[in-house]
């Protein structure tokens, strides 16, 4: 790894997080979605609106930077820009934000998601209108929509199946990560599940939405915004709540990569993206798998936190489910993960909340809380699509 690639490594740190409620139907627009968030955010780190002079965004994102900033009385912004590939993309903002920070191109970056997912296009539904655009980006979609492939759980069922036929894993394999997300939610009062556990029995007797997975497989379609403040890890020192280190952050896109679909690989059950920015990771912040305290792992649908498990070094190819079934993701286990409840049981905010939780481990200020010391914790984006990931660390 040279040194360009892991200089930034320490430099910068969140300092501030905000969002608003998550729902199925907020009752007000993307928007004002956003600037609640970026507000609730800045509160947080108790930093002025007017020193914001930075945005990274996904491409995806309906609340461009202008308007947010037009919006906020933000003055100027001298830094701003976009990350492709939806929920792969989500850690991928953060990147950007601690190469702009430590590079001193901007002072204070902002990274958001708002949307409303679930009152307004769900992507459940099927393609979103972009995905009728006759461009490159949209090419691949020739090749899986005649088949029926349109919506993500359609195109992620191919290769959650593939991995049962390899690995032996069962549906109740997937079911254990649903139950024990839901379990984790329902002791987090802003979770839209909260008080609201789940049994294993409940998961399989669950509608099927795309065989292997069933409607408790699949995250879910919420309304809502998320924001991150990510400012210098020496001026987060000064400011209210401890800083969370961005030790790590790296992107990554595998061999024959298609979104959602790259079936023309010889193995579709293996996700080379993912290895990929685990390894750009570990030697980033000098960590390995052994020294992560919690991890956040995206849970768009239940088999993609088994693969990603065993990408990042956790447990070996196959073993993730004896990894789930032993305990070791529980909050007293060895490596607690989604202790806010996931995308399963908090909300589905392209994964930005799930960065947000991964704060909270740091500042010792979740709802599940555990009582081991967590220096390090693990947040991942989306796969099988270009991913992206990040490690945080406390400030020792």
């Amino acid at each position: 790894m040279t040194a360009s690639a892991t200089g930034f490594s320490g430099r910068a740190a969140i300092a501030g997080i905000g969002a608003t409620e998550f729902s199925k139907d907020s009752g007000r627009s993307e928007w004002r979605l956003a600037c609640e968030s970026v507000l609730n955010a800045l509160a947080d780190a108790q930093i002025d609106v007017a020193e914001v002079d930075g945005f990274a965004l996904f491409t995806m994102e309906n609340n461009p930077e202008i308007a947010v900033a037009r919006a906020l009385g933000i003055p100027q912004l001298r830094f701003f820009s976009r990350i492709p590939h939806g929920g792969g993309g989500a850690c991928a903002p953060i990147q950007q934000a601690a190469l702009a920070v430590s590079a001193g191109v901007a002072d204070v970056v902002v990274v958001y998601r708002a949307f409303n997912e679930r009152s307004g296009h769900r992507f459940g539904a099927g393609p979103p209108p972009f995905a009728y655009t006759a461009n490159t980006d949209q090419e691949y979609r020739n090749w899986i929509n005649p088949y029926g492939l349109m919506t993500p759980a359609q195109q992620e069922a191919f290769l959650a199946r593939r991995y049962m036929h390899t690995y032996g894993a069962t549906s109740a394999d997937f079911g254990a990560i649903s139950v024990l997300s839901r379990k984790h939610a329902a002791n987090n009062p802003k979770a839209w599940f909260y008080r609201r556990p789940i049994t294993l029995e409940e998961h399989q007797d669950s509608r099927m939405i795309a065989d292997p997975l069933r409607l408790l497989d699949c995250c879910q379609e919420s309304d809502g915004g998320q924001a991150i403040v990510v400012v210098s890890t020496e001026r987060a020192r000064d400011l209210p709540h401890p800083p969370a280190v961005i030790t790590g952050a790296a992107q990554g896109v595998g061999p024959q990569q298609i979104s959602m679909s790259s079936y023309y690989r010889e193995d579709i059950e293996k996700m080379p993206e993912v290895q990929l920015v685990a390894e750009q990771l570990w030697a980033q912040s000098g960590l390995g798998p052994d020294r992560i305290d919690a991890a956040i792992i995206y849970d768009a649908f239940t088999p993609m936190v088994l693969l990603q498990l065993e990408e990042y070094g956790f447990c070996g190819r196959g073993e993730a489910k004896d990894y789930v079934a032993e305990g070791n993701l529980e909050i007293d286990g060895r490596l607690p993960i989604n202790t806010h409840g996931g995308q399963l049981g908090e909300g589905y905010i392209h994964g930005v909340n799930g960065i947000a939780e991964g704060v909270r481990l740091i500042r010792g200020t979740s709802t599940n809380q555990p009582a081991k010391r967590v220096d390090n914790v693990l947040v991942t984006a989306g796969s099988p699509v270009p991913h992206s990931g990040i490690v945080l660390s406390s400030d020792y």
